[in-house]
């Protein structure tokens, strides 16, 4: 007999009968509607306003289309926008918000994969305590560590450097990274772990070839949290990366800030556009990555 025939009557019915429109599903639709709208009114603001004229946005209509498109705007905001005394717009920022990004990405997502492994199978002595450490590091403000970080930094020679930001990065974010790992690492099962050791697998060799290869997913997470993190940070960049590595954020705020001529909007909106470029196009294309490895574990434990 074929499937067709054998169906049961509760599926047919179920097919026939789709599931209804209550109420509380129109209150769903409406609050998911009404929450994109709020999000990305903003966004579309400041789009259609980067691509008008002056003339169009004095005449005080921020959500009608530009009468005549223009990419003039982004062009000055990219390679002549002022930034105080120099006006070579925004893109020596973005090479030195990638030149901090990177470093400040990888080197803390290697530490921290590190640190929850050792915390998570290994367990040496102090370790609950050494993680306590940790965490209390990840709820210190930022503002409180900004003075002795410079003395410490300025008496190694490190402040106003590249290494110095990514160093200050780094530190900043190893509670949050050894918290991601430690919890990831926290639901795997230990059998695994002893099944490797007892073939002669030490602690580097388990951690390259068994531990990294499954942290696929947390390490997702942890790129997009860092990254995210890094490249939008505008106090750490100000103080500690110097005037040679200023990164987006703060030649973004210079364009915005400069008082000489007339403030033009649209190379405003275009500078922050292109500055919040990368994180929302890392959003946009990750997110469901970043669901999914906060899903595998990143939160248990």
């Amino acid at each position: 007999m074929s499937a067709v025939t054998t169906m049961s009557p509760k599926l047919t019915t179920m097919k026939k009968n789709p599931r209804k429109w209550t109420v509380a599903r129109w209150g769903i639709y409406a609050f998911l509607i009404s929450a994109a709208v709020f999000f990305l009114l903003p966004l579309y603001i400041m789009l259609v306003t980067s691509v008008k004229s002056m003339d169009e946005i004095r005449a005080g209509n921020i959500f009608a289309l530009p009468m005549q498109m223009s990419i003039e705007p982004w062009i000055t905001a990219w390679s002549s926008a002022c930034t105080g005394i120099a006006c070579e717009g925004i893109r020596g920022g973005f090479m030195n918000s990638v030149a901090i990004a990177v470093p400040s990405t990888i080197i803390p997502i290697l530490l921290g994969a590190l640190n929850g492994y050792a915390l998570s199978f290994w367990r040496p002595r102090g370790a609950n305590f050494l993680f306590g450490i940790l965490m209390v590091g990840a709820f210190i403000p930022v503002q409180v560590m900004i003075f002795p970080l410079v003395r410490i930094l300025a008496s190694i020679d490190l402040y106003s450097s590249l290494p110095g930001i990514v160093l200050v990065h780094t530190v900043f974010s190893m509670p949050v990274m050894t918290l991601l790992f430690r919890n990831y690492y926290s639901t795997i099962p230990h059998e695994l772990f002893q099944a490797a050791r007892i073939d002669g697998g030490g602690f580097v060799r388990i951690f390259l070839q068994l531990v990294l290869p499954m942290s696929t997913p947390i390490v997702v997470v942890a790129a997009i949290m860092q990254l995210t993190g890094v490249w939008n940070d505008y106090i750490l960049g100000l103080v500690f990366a110097g005037r040679d590595h200023l990164p987006m954020t703060v030649q973004l705020n210079n364009v915005i800030n400069t008082t000489t001529g007339t403030r033009l909007y649209n190379v405003n909106m275009a500078a922050t556009i292109l500055t919040s470029l990368v994180p929302l196009t890392l959003y946009f294309v990750s997110g469901r990555w970043f669901v999914r490895g906060i899903a595998a574990g990143a939160v248990k434990g």
